[in-house]
C-alpha cells in the first residue's frame, strides 16, 4: 500500500497526476519543487525505502530519449530508450539500479506527451529508416502498468508510428491493459528469464515462472509479438543444469511461430555501482561470486571471470539454438 506520494508543484494538476492520486485516496500528499529533491538526496537507507517505498510524480524535462548503450539491440539502424518510470517494483540483487540511485522510491514520469512528442523528433532525423525504443531499461515496463497507464497512453501512439518499435521489458504478467487492445504489429512483449533457483534466491518480488507464461499464452492467443530475454546470465553450481531445464520448459510450452526475438546477455556492473550494491549487501553471495575486473572502455566494469563467461555464453547459445533459428537471435554482450 502507497502509503506518501510526493508530487511536484508543475504537475499536480496533470490528469495522470489526478488519477493516481486517486488510486491512493489515504496516502499523505506532499508538494515539491523538483523530485531531485527526494530522489537525489544524500543519507538515504535504500533497503529500508525498498520495503516502504513511496510514489514520486514529476516531470521529465531533459534527456527524454537517450541513445541505447553499445550491443543492445535487435537489429534495425537506430535503437533508442526512453524511462517513463524511475526504479522497479522488483528486488532482484543483480539489478544496476539499487547501484545507480540513492533512493528505492518509485519516480512516475506523468508528462507522456512530452515523451511522444520527443520520440517523434527522433523520426524525423531519423527518416524512414526502422528505428527501436526500448523502454524497460530504468524500470519494469509492465509492473506498475495498473497506475502509471503506460500501455494505454503509448501503444495508440506507436500504432501510427510504423517505422517504430517498441520494446517493453518485463517479468510481469500485468497484461490487462495490452489485452484490451488491439495487438500493435511493431512492439515486442519481452519477458525476461532465470532458471527457477536463481529466480528464488535473487529475484525478490518476481512472479513465478508458471504466473507469467500464463500472461504470454494470453498475448499469445490475441496475437502478440513475444520476445524472451535472458539478461544477465547469472553463473551457479550445475548452471548448465539449470539452464537447459528452462530453456526445455519455455520452449516445450511456448508457441514458436509468435516468437520474435530471444536474446541473452552478459553480467556486467559499472565499478561504482557494483561497490554500492555491496555495501548495500555485504552478505550477498552473488556479489562474492567468481567476479573480475574489466576495462569497457574508460569505464571499469565488473563482470564474471573472462573463460566462465565465455563458457556461459558459449552453452547458453547453443541450446537456444536448438529450439530457434539464428535468424531471431540477438546476443547483447561484449565481444
Amino acid at each position: 500500500m502507497t502509503e506518501i506520494i510526493y508530487i511536484e508543484e508543475q504537475v499536480i494538476d496533470e490528469p495522470l497526476t489526478q488519477k493516481i492520486c486517486a488510486r491512493y485516496p489515504r496516502a499523505t500528499r506532499i508538494l515539491c519543487q523538483h523530485y531531485g529533491e527526494i530522489f537525489n538526496r544524500k543519507g538515504q537507507n535504500f533497503r529500508l525505502q525498498k520495503k516502504y517505498p513511496a510514489l514520486i510524480l514529476a516531470r521529465k524535462q531533459r534527456q527524454l530519449i537517450l541513445d541505447a548503450p553499445p550491443g543492445y539491440g535487435l537489429g534495425g539502424a537506430y535503437h533508442y530508450y526512453f524511462s517513463h518510470m524511475l526504479n522497479c517494483v522488483y528486488d532482484c540483487r543483480y539489478c544496476f539500479l539499487q547501484g545507480m540511485y540513492r533512493s528505492a522510491h518509485y519516480v512516475i514520469f506523468v508528462n507522456h506527451d512530452d515523451f511522444k512528442q520527443a520520440i517523434s523528433n527522433r523520426l524525423r532525423q531519423t527518416g524512414n529508416h526502422t528505428s527501436w525504443f526500448y523502454s524497460g531499461y530504468d524500470c519494469d515496463s509492465l509492473a506498475l502498468d495498473p497506475v502509471t497507464g503506460f500501455t494505454s497512453s503509448f501503444i495508440p501512439f506507436f500504432r501510427q508510428q510504423p517505422q517504430a518499435w517498441l520494446e517493453l521489458r518485463t517479468k510481469s504478467p500485468h497484461t490487462r491493459a495490452l489485452l484490451q487492445q488491439q495487438p500493435l504489429p511493431n512492439a515486442v512483449i519481452a519477458f525476461s528469464f532465470t532458471p527457477e533457483n536463481i529466480s528464488r534466491a535473487l529475484e525478490h518480488g518476481v512472479p513465478a515462472l508458471e504466473k507469467r507464461l500464463r500472461a504470454i499464452h494470453k498475448l499469445q492467443h490475441q496475437g502478440w509479438k513475444i520476445g524472451l530475454r535472458f539478461d544477465p546470465l547469472i553463473y551457479c553450481d550445475d548452471f548448465r543444469d539449470h539452464y537447459r531445464a528452462l530453456f526445455k520448459t519455455l520452449f516445450s510450452s511456448l508457441q514458436g511461430d509468435s516468437l520474435h526475438s530471444v536474446s541473452l546477455g552478459s553480467f556486467r556492473l559499472p565499478k561504482p555501482f557494483f561497490n554500492t550494491m555491496q555495501r548495500l549487501y555485504p552478505d550477498e553471495a552473488l556479489l562474492a561470486g567468481p567476479l573480475q575486473e574489466q576495462q569497457n572502455g574508460q569505464q571499469g566494469m565488473i563482470g564474471y571471470q573472462h573463460q566462465l563467461e565465455a563458457d556461459m555464453i558459449e552453452f547458453c547459445s547453443e541450446e537456444l539454438l536448438r529450439y530457434i533459428p539464428e535468424s531471431i537471435f540477438f546476443p547483447c554482450y561484449d565481444q
